[in-house]
């Protein structure tokens, strides 16, 4: 009787053992499946690289393709008044950032162009051109969307020079005179003064992605 606990005790470390053993297998069987699986991601990683670098080949090829026809349609644009701030109010997103001073200096603007880097990915820059209007000096405001040497987004824009007590960014008294530089009012011109969020910057995206590509279906909106 005194004999039994020690043979069930080897047993059970025998098969202690044995299921020791099995787990190392399963281990070892593991890491060669996730270093193959690593091998051909690799491949795969090397292929995605390779089609974006294409990819790019060809953005690039089709954009100086396009741009004689760009320039061809803002000559035509050019017969029409009122074009652009109209394509800019018939937006739904671009409209919901307008105020009425907004689309009344928006009617002096008669061109907008696009200009995408030679290396496509690194950013883009929308300039705006201006007639004499009663708000600001500048003939051309832009802003720029880039990357940074660390590959950060970024952006920068024209200093908009405002006529006295025009400031569309600053909010006004009765009287007309602002009252703090302090105090701002939503206006689609403070879009120029925004560079807290380059990367994700919403309404360059729509101008860029959406609009530009074809503003006079949103020029003709009923």
């Amino acid at each position: 009787m005194a004999s039994a606990p020690k043979i069930a005790k080897s047993s059970k470390t025998k098969n202690d053992a044995l299921d020791e053993e099995a787990e190392g297998e399963k281990f070892i069987h593991q890491q060669d499946a996730i270093e193959k699986i690593d091998e051909v991601q690799n491949d795969i990683d090397r292929l995605n690289e390779q089609c974006s670098d294409e990819i790019l080949k060809v953005e690039q090829k089709y954009n100086k393709l396009r741009q004689p026809h760009y320039q061809r349609r803002s000559e035509m644009i050019a017969k029409i008044s009122n074009f652009w701030v109209t394509a800019f109010v018939n937006h739904p997103q671009v409209s919901a950032l307008l105020n009425e001073e907004d689309e009344e200096a928006l009617q002096s603007l008669t061109k907008v162009e696009v200009q995408e880097f030679e290396d496509v990915k690194s950013g883009y820059k929308i300039n705006f051109h201006f007639a004499e209007n009663q708000y600001f000096e500048n003939k051309i405001i832009s802003k720029e969307f880039h990357l940074t040497e660390t590959g950060d987004p970024s952006s920068k824009s024209t200093p908009i020079v405002w006529k006295e007590n025009k400031d569309l960014t600053k909010v006004r008294s009765s009287s007309g005179r602002k009252r703090s530089h302090s105090e701002q009012q939503e206006s689609f011109f403070s879009w120029f003064l925004d560079h807290t969020d380059a990367g994700s910057d919403e309404l360059g995206e729509v101008i860029k992605d959406d609009i530009w590509p074809n503003p006079l279906q949103y020029y003709l909106v009923c």
